[in-house]
């Protein structure tokens, strides 16, 4: 399917007109001087804010853009409406960034009013005329010509007001909005906006975001549309909701793809109609084939009522065993392993608003380029433009709902929240599932993250799989699992690692990775970036990236079946991006991390336990807290005098720690021997869990120097010079680990890695 098509069309049959008709203001403007600006910023302006038709999978063609230049201004919250807005705005930008003009804060103490003023075609007067919101962030009331149309509270799902009642003929019709947005001083979903930005916490955001527009509807229409792809049984269900008097209407069908008809039905308005299509082609990462759809509403005549066009994927999402009895993730009836990265959406210019329509387009080809298959859009919801473009381009999609309320830690119980904040998350998780559903890009639904807002989670679960049983759920991603849902999900870092495999859920890697790498000119401030590891060349962090992976895939075949690397782009302090904030360049090597990601969807290498670390089972070591003599690390060196104990050695609370024996002093100096046979190794690595800084050494040759920590057991590829201190029969693992500051931990075995091929 080829919607730039239709929305060419639109643009150029209608849009020419009505913007002509609704009346823009064109006096003078400018951005306002942020931090940092992408290249796509120039692109804007009043009259080129986001015109694109807002809704892909559902067009019509009577429609007029509101985006532009309104007026605003900034009230105490408990004060009425002003009778005098002493600002322009650009509208749907929010305030608080560069590309409003503004750049200003609101705070939960104000009230943030816009008003604007429009006209509408005499001919769209015979029908119903709807006020449409992509996004208001978060409490928002509207009236047109002082009547008040609706209040609408929740951040991120799009929302509608008839306002027919409230026109006044064909003359000047004027909208008035008022917002107000506790931001993290209320319990509402909020995603990652703060009063106070700073580490992973970014500046708020208020008011209007998303595209605002006027359709023109029949008395009697299309409200929406519900999709339901059945590979299995190769149909699709469509269900029309329609508005108005339906009695004796009929709802059509067509399904094409190109030209040629491939399904069509018709049945009762309000009933679901199952089209049959045969030998379909499937929507999958690699050929994201897109069928059309259109739907026409009928009277009982035969005459058209309504018609929209939309469009979907034939899919299907699940977990169920290999042949090795192993949980994975399957699309289309094969085993795919899914990888990408922790995607915030957020823009140095336009902060939750992207600059341009391009700009949403670029960051989804940059991720296909750059090997990924998959993107976690993290605590936000964005704009239906962005599914858009994950549905053409080929992106799966895992969905988290934006958070808030309070948090928990990994090892409490869940929350009790109160029955409001309770209610509006379930209000605003249903809307966002039911606003996005039929994007065949979204493969799972993520309600909680990292403990924030997470209670009722079985509830939820159950909740969210009623609403929408087609794709997986995932109970929370990251520390407080609860044992339900599809995945088990955890986050390492840098990592990577996986949970252990499980009879009923796939293991899969929330989040890992957090490479940094801050690029001067290129940062949203200048000193004092952040990054959960810090790199200081590009060479640096291509190599650290590369390691990265390569260890990745030596988990697959044990059981891992996603992984989601923080994260795409760096976001104001935050420069653990793959790309910097500005989207000016691709931070690592693109070709080598190409070719890394890529080797993650080949088969599965094996991997061999050689020397068993303590992760599961106690293995004993000889260990001295004191500086022991010369050559400690050689496999000669006479140990009988070191105490003997189990390993992990730390101090509890330490991240990821088993800890065994106690240490709590400064180093710690660790042996142990173990035996070879002849038979020949594949790649070695070091399975190792460290905290803080270590030097490994086998028979008596360093083979690792590894700085800062570990929060888990990670694998560190081991070069050839290394491996070659391994020999057939006995054989000396010594390790020397420095305690710094925080937590303390240390543990390490070995495993061999070997390609299929290989064998």
């Amino acid at each position: 399917m080829d919607l730039n098509h239709v929305e060419r069309w639109v643009l150029r049959g209608v849009l020419c007109v009505v913007l002509l008709l609704c009346s823009f203001v064109r006096a003078d403007w400018e951005p306002a001087k942020g931090p940092l600006m992408t290249r796509w910023a120039k692109e804007v302006s009043p009259d080129k804010a986001h015109p694109e038709y807002p809704r892909p999978q559902m067009v019509r063609k009577n429609w007029c853009n509101l985006n532009g230049l309104w007026e605003y201004a900034i009230c105490p919250k408990d004060q009425s409406q002003p009778q005098q807005f002493g600002g322009r705005i650009l509208v749907p930008f929010p305030i608080e960034s560069a590309l409003s003009g503004v750049m200003k804060p609101v705070g939960q103490e104000n009230r943030l009013w816009y008003r604007r003023t429009f006209k509408i075609p005499a001919k769209w007067m015979a029908g119903r005329m709807l006020l449409h919101f992509g996004a208001v962030d978060w409490d928002a009331t509207v009236c047109v010509n002082g009547t008040e149309v609706g209040r609408h509270r929740g951040g991120y799902d799009p929302f509608t007001f008839d306002i027919t009642g409230a026109l006044k003929g064909t003359g000047s019709q004027e909208i008035v909005v008022g917002v107000w947005d506790p931001t993290n001083a209320g319990h509402q979903p909020r995603g990652k906006q703060v009063k106070e930005p700073r580490g992973i916490w970014y500046t708020a955001v208020t008011g209007i975001w998303q595209t605002v527009w006027l359709e023109a509807v029949p008395e009697t229409y299309i409200e929406s549309i519900k999709i339901v792809p059945e590979l299995d049984s190769e149909s699709v269900r469509v269900l029309a909701k329609c508005s108005g008097e339906t009695a004796g209407c009929r709802v059509e069908a067509q399904v094409k793809d190109w030209w040629f008809t491939k399904a069509k039905g018709q049945g009762e308005a309000g009933k679901e109609l199952v089209l049959k299509i045969k030998k379909p082609k499937r929507w999958s990462p690699d050929s994201p084939f897109l069928y059309d759809l259109k739907v026409t509403l009928r009277d009982g005549k035969g005459r058209k009522l309504d018609a929209v066009s939309s469009y979907f994927g034939m899919r299907k999402i699940e977990v169920r065993k290999d042949k090795a009895g192993i949980n994975r993730l399957w699309l289309n009836d094969e085993v795919l392993f899914q990888f990408g990265p922790l995607d915030q959406g957020w823009w140095p210019d336009g902060l939750y608003a992207a600059p341009t329509d391009a700009a949403l387009r670029y960051d989804i080809e940059v991720l296909k380029k750059l090997g990924c298959n998959m993107l976690r859009k993290h605590v936000k919801v964005e704009p239906a433009r962005l599914y858009y473009w994950c549905d053409k381009l080929g992106l799966m999609v895992w969905q988290d709902m934006p958070n808030g309320d309070r948090h928990i830690r990994g090892n409490q119980a869940d929350l009790e929240r109160s029955e409001e904040s309770a209610a509006q998350f379930e209000l605003e998780l249903t809307r966002v599932i039911r606003a996005f559903r039929n994007h065949p890009c979204i493969v799972m639904w993520v309600p909680f993250n990292e403990g924030w807002g997470q209670y009722d989670t079985a509830r939820i679960v159950d909740l969210v799989r009623g609403i929408d049983p087609s794709r997986l759920v995932n109970n929370a991603s990251g520390w407080a699992d609860r044992g339900v849902g599809d995945v088990h999900d955890i986050h390492r870092y840098p990592g990577p690692a996986a949970p252990p495999t499980e009879e009923n859920r796939a293991a899969v890697l929330g989040e890992f990775g957090g490479l940094g790498l801050p690029v001067k000119g290129h940062t949203w401030q200048d000193e004092k970036n952040w990054g959960y590891r810090s790199y200081k060349t590009r060479e640096e962090l291509t190599d650290a990236y590369v390691a990265l992976i390569e260890n990745l895939r030596s988990l697959i075949g044990e059981g891992l079946s996603a992984a989601v690397y923080t994260q795409t782009t760096d976001v104001e302090i935050e420069v653990n991006g793959l790309m910097t904030y500005d989207r000016a360049m691709v931070k690592m090597d693109a070709k080598k991390g190409a070719a890394a990601n890529k080797s993650l969807y080949l088969p599965p290498p094996v991997v061999k336990t050689v020397v068993p670390a303590s992760q599961r089972q106690a293995q004993n070591w000889r260990y001295t807290m004191s500086q022991p003599g010369e050559g400690w690390e050689q496999e000669n060196f006479d140990d009988s005098a070191w105490q003997k104990g189990p390993g992990g050695f730390g101090t509890e609370g330490t991240p990821g720690a088993i800890v065994r024996t106690q240490w709590k002093s400064s180093d710690i100096w660790l042996r142990r021997t173990f035996e070879l046979g002849d038979d020949k190794l594949g790649r070695p690595q070091l399975l190792i869990h460290h905290d803080e800084d270590a030097e490994v050494y086998i028979n008596g040759r360093l083979v690792g120097k590894l700085e800062g920590y570990t929060s888990s057991y990670t694998r560190m590829p081991m070069s050839e010079e290394a491996a070659e201190a391994l020999k057939a029969g006995k054989n000396c693992l010594a390790i020397h680990c420095r305690q710094t500051t925080g937590g303390q931990y240390i543990d390490a075995g070995l495993v061999s890695v070997t390609e299929k091929s290989e064998k």
